[in-house]
């Protein structure tokens, strides 16, 4: 008997675990129910938008958006991190006093370091923790990654991602400060096709810029190895991967 399968109720099952985990975690259980989507906004991992869904009996709701061409070609910790940056803004907006339109506040960038999430303009060490375009980066022994490492484990994936992921996503992939973060935390999928083929006012996305602590030659640390194809496609995943490019047809090769 082949088992019915239930993509619709595997993806959106994992990520209302992992936003019940977090809020669990690191907000006491505080924030309310949101509605997730999966949403290919360009130039950002995500974004929240508060009170953008309402029922037939007038109930508002927020939505936290993510982007599923990321799914494939970061460990899941960089997809858990965007999660958790929109869960904030999700908090500010009911427990705090939101900046104007996009604008990041002190107080949400105090909120953001509270849970282990460093903001920061370059999502390096250094950048400005308050502005229009803000990124952030895990801190190695923050709360963030406490929490992480007690979600993401071998019960714990994202089923489903999106096999075509764009020439940035790949780009962004190759540097990503998530390589670097404890193998428990990474995860990622073994067997992957791999090709490249204005919101509104009360959004607030965590933008794609670099988010890094250490350049891709370091990644070592996490198992993770480098690896490309013909047309000089890169991805990071763990050792022995079988993954193939749709653009030029060809198996990705480890970089020595």
């Amino acid at each position: 008997m082949t088992t019915k399968i239930t993509p619709t109720k595997e993806v959106y099952a994992e990520l209302q675990q992992a936003y019940d985990h977090f809020n669990t975690v690191l907000f006491d259980s505080k924030l309310p129910e949101c509605l997730i989507t999966l949403q290919r906004e360009k130039k950002t991992f995500g974004y929240f938008s508060a009170q953008r869904f309402a029922n037939a009996a007038g109930n508002k709701i927020d939505e936290i958006a993510l982007n599923p061409g990321y799914f494939a070609v970061v460990p899941i910790i960089e997809t858990m991190q965007t999660l958790v940056h929109e869960m904030c803004h999700l908090w500010q907006f009911h427990f705090g006093k939101p900046g104007r339109a996009r604008y990041h506040n002190q107080e949400w960038a105090d909120k953001m370091e509270s849970i282990g999430l460093m903001p920061s303009s370059t999502g390096q060490p250094g950048g400005a923790k308050t502005g229009d375009c803000m990124a952030d980066y895990a801190m190695s022994k923050g709360r963030f990654v406490s929490a992480c490492e007690t979600l993401i484990t071998q019960s714990f994936q994202l089923s489903w991602f999106d096999r075509f992921p764009d020439a940035s996503q790949l780009a962004y992939a190759s540097n990503s400060f998530s390589m670097t973060m404890p193998e428990n935390c990474g995860g990622g999928v073994s067997n992957i096709l791999v090709s490249n083929q204005d919101v509104s006012s009360n959004i607030v996305a965590r933008p794609t810029k670099p988010i890094g602590l250490t350049t891709p030659e370091s990644t070592n640390k996490s198992n993770r190895i480098k690896y490309s194809c013909n047309c000089n496609n890169s991805v990071w995943g763990r050792p022995k991967l079988s993954i193939i490019c749709l653009e030029c047809n060809a198996q990705f090769t480890e970089n020595n």
